[in-house]
C-alpha cells in the first residue's frame, strides 16, 4: 500500500510540474527577466555622464513619475503619448546627439520598448537603454 500512495504522489507531481516545464521549453527564448537590450545598446551610468552634453536623456516612465521627479534636463517620451511627444522631443535632438532611455528600474521594460521605437521609426543611431534604469541614477545621486 505505502509503494502505491509514493506512485501516485510521483504521478501527480509529475502532472503537476508538466506544464510548468513546457512553457520553459517553449518560451526560453522570451524569458521576462532576460535582457532584451544587446551589451552594444546600453549604457551604465558612469558612461553616459562621460559623455557630458553631448547626449538626451529619454525618461520613459508614466508622465505621472516624470513630473515627480526626473534626471536633470530629461525629456519625456513614453509609450501612452508617443504620438504627442515625439515630435518635441525630435525638436531637440541633433545629430550627433546620443540618447539615453531609462525608465523606473531595471525590470521595466518600458526604455527598451521606447529605445527600439527611436531605432526603428525614428530612425536615430545611438540610441541606448540606461542600465538600472531610474533607481541607478537615484544611486549616483
Amino acid at each position: 500500500m505505502r509503494s502505491s500512495l509514493v506512485r501516485q504522489v510521483l504521478f501527480l507531481a509529475a502532472l503537476a510540474l508538466a506544464p510548468g516545464v513546457g512553457e520553459a521549453v517553449y518560451f526560453r527564448h522570451k524569458i521576462s527577466w532576460q535582457s532584451a537590450v544587446l551589451p552594444s545598446e546600453s549604457v551604465t551610468v558612469d558612461q553616459a555622464r562621460t559623455w557630458g552634453r553631448n547626449v538626451i536623456w529619454v525618461d520613459a516612465r508614466p508622465d505621472e513619475e516624470f513630473a515627480r521627479d526626473h534626471v536633470p534636463g530629461a525629456v519625456s517620451l513614453n509609450e501612452d503619448r508617443w504620438t504627442e511627444l515625439l515630435p518635441q522631443f525630435l525638436a531637440v535632438w541633433s545629430p550627433g546627439t546620443k540618447v539615453v532611455v531609462y525608465c523606473s528600474s531595471l525590470s521595466c521594460n518600458a526604455s527598451r520598448e521606447v529605445a527600439r521605437r527611436l531605432r526603428r521609426e525614428a530612425q536615430l543611431p545611438d540610441v541606448f537603454v540606461l542600465e538600472g534604469g531610474w533607481e541607478a541614477w537615484l544611486k549616483t545621486k
